[in-house]
């Protein structure tokens, strides 16, 4: 990676979970829980098979609640609620990568399948709040997740960006398809590579990552 390969970038879009924090600090797990017993109660099923329907509806529709939206009709938003009803204790401020964040030049935002208040507590407990421009969750895309391109073009057009003068970083490889189709320069961001012809770059340290582009 150069920082030649970024000169152009205007419009620097982040993922949250798994990307803005180490994976290490395990919040899906917290989640997963929370939307397994939300399937339990609002499908009446069992454990074994709320968790069966859990990893289906992700891996099918791009989201749980995108598969429990389309296929029961529930409503997003209690759902989105009492999922993100996590604890963040533990979560670490991350002073460097606040600074080469803030340090970008053009417009930042974080864009996530998850709800935008969640999102800020998230920043808030990484000491990230007040450097992006904007935050959005799925509520902004219509309730459709990442990775539909319709909920990316309803994004990026709220926030008035140009995806051929945009890069996307992101965990969840599948999440880079439809950037990279519209022209993004497209990060991946995880402890192991994904190679992929939609993938430009791989790191599992997105602030030295961007320490290369801010120096």
């Amino acid at each position: 990676m150069t920082a030649d390969q970024f000169a152009h970038v205007r419009a620097w879009v982040f993922d949250l979970d798994n990307t803005l924090y180490p994976p290490e600090a395990r919040l899906f797990d917290q989640i997963e829980k929370r939307m397994t017993a939300y399937v339990m109660d609002a499908l009446n099923v069992p454990e074994p098979r709320a968790n069966e329907l859990r990893r289906h509806y992700w891996a099918e529709y791009g989201t749980t609640l995108a598969g429990l939206m389309d296929l029961h009709g529930v409503d997003p938003a209690p759902y989105l609620t009492h999922v993100h009803e996590i604890d963040l204790s533990h979560l670490q401020p991350a002073p460097d990568l606040r600074r080469n964040i803030k340090d970008l030049p053009g417009k930042r935002i974080v864009y996530t399948n998850g709800s935008a208040p969640y999102a800020e507590r998230v920043l808030a407990a990484r000491g990230l709040s007040g450097i992006f421009d904007a935050i959005y969750g799925v509520e902004h895309a219509n309730f459709r997740p990442k990775p539909e391109r319709s909920a990316f073009e309803r994004v990026f057009d709220a926030a008035g960006i140009d995806p051929a003068a945009g890069a996307m970083f992101e965990d969840d490889p599948r999440n880079l398809q439809a950037p990279h189709a519209m022209g993004m320069r497209t990060v991946h961001v995880a402890p192991d590579p994904h190679p992929a012809d939609h993938i430009h770059h791989h790191t599992d340290d997105l602030t030295g990552f961007l320490d290369k582009l801010t120096q």
